[in-house]
């Protein structure tokens, strides 16, 4: 297997921004998943719609939509792009809620980090809202499930 360099590093070991001016604008689609674990009182309450804060999922989608769209004022050398959608679904299974974000533009790099991070943050949204109630929450396998270029 060739051995592969990290692409945010230069020849002399510096930190840089790649450079994807010579790369042809496409469409692009990136789809993250990750999984919130809340205790049984928590999950009936946020399941009763009963929570002093608001609804806890809305406010989550809502959170990771705006996240995917800041995603390169929050990691460093992210290129800002032209989100054209972004959407997060949140479904509830037994232990707590897998969380599924949609990102898409036309651009001359992806949105995997986009995905990403409205993941992590819808994640700590329903964490923030939910925490009075549970401090034992887990989030926990945030991965890209799928890219397209």
């Amino acid at each position: 297997m060739p051995k592969r360099k990290l692409s945010h590093v230069d020849a002399a070991g510096r930190i840089r921004m790649v450079d994807v001016g010579h790369k042809p604008v496409t469409a692009r689609e990136a789809v993250a998943a990750g999984h919130i674990t809340l205790s049984p009182e928590a999950l009936r309450q946020v399941r009763a719609g009963g929570l002093k804060k608001g609804d806890p999922l809305e406010t989550a989608r809502l959170a990771g939509i705006m996240a995917a769209k800041q995603t390169s004022s929050l990691i460093p050398l992210c290129h800002p792009l032209p989100i054209s959608h972004a959407d997060v679904a949140l479904t509830a299974v037994a232990d707590g809620y897998d969380i599924e974000a949609t990102v898409r533009t036309t651009a001359q790099t992806g949105v995997e980090m986009e995905a990403l991070t409205a993941v992590s943050v819808a994640a700590l949204t329903i964490y923030d809202m939910v925490k009075a109630v549970d401090k034992t929450m887990v989030i926990d396998r945030i991965r890209l499930v799928k890219k397209t270029k």
